[in-house]
C-alpha cells in the first residue's frame, strides 16, 4: 500500500548475516539465509530471511521473510524462493504453512486516507520521526 515501516536494528558483525530487530517491543535475530545477486553488478536481486523469538526456552514467534528488488515477482520465481526456503528451513516454509502478502506495484500512488491525514494533524509522524533519530 505504500506506507513505509522501518526496520530498526544493529548489525552485529559484518561476518555473519544478522541484523538484531528491534520491534513490537522485542529484539530478536534476522538471519540472512539465502541470497541471490545480479552475476554482473555482484547486487543482491532476492533474499530469504528468517526470524525467530526464543522466551523461557519456548519458541514464541517465526517468521520467513522472501525480499526482492522487483516490485512483481513471477509465479516461478516464487516458486523457486519458496524450494530454496524449503531446503533451507523445512518447518515452515512451504506454501501451504506461509502468508503472502499482496503488495500494489508502482506506480503507487501517495496514501491519503483519513488515518494518515488524522496523524499529520496531530503532529504524530514528526514525533516517530524524532523517535527513530532517538534509536
Amino acid at each position: 500500500n505504500g506506507a513505509a515501516s522501518p526496520l530498526y536494528g544493529t548489525l552485529r558483525d559484518l561476518k555473519t548475516p544478522s541484523l538484531d530487530e528491534l520491534g513490537f517491543g522485542n529484539s530478536f535475530p534476522n538471519y540472512v539465509v539465502d541470497l541471490q545477486t545480479d552475476p554482473k553488478t555482484g547486487e543482491y536481486t532476492e533474499a530469504i530471511q528468517f526470524q525467530c523469538l526464543d522466551a523461557g526456552g519456548v519458541r514464541v514467534f517465526e517468521g520467513i521473510n522472501f525480499l526482492s528488488r522487483e516490485p512483481e515477482m513471477s509465479d516461478a520465481s516464487l516458486d523457486a524462493m519458496f524450494a530454496r526456503a524449503a531446503k533451507i528451513a523445512p518447518y515452515g516454509a512451504t506454501k501451504d504453512q506461509m502468508h503472502l502478502i499482496d503488495h500494489n506495484v508502482p506506480p503507487l500512488k501517495p496514501i491519503d486516507n483519513w488515518w494518515q491525514r488524522a496523524w499529520k494533524t496531530i503532529g504524530f509522524d514528526d514525533l516517530l520521526e524524532l523517535i527513530a533519530k532517538d534509536l
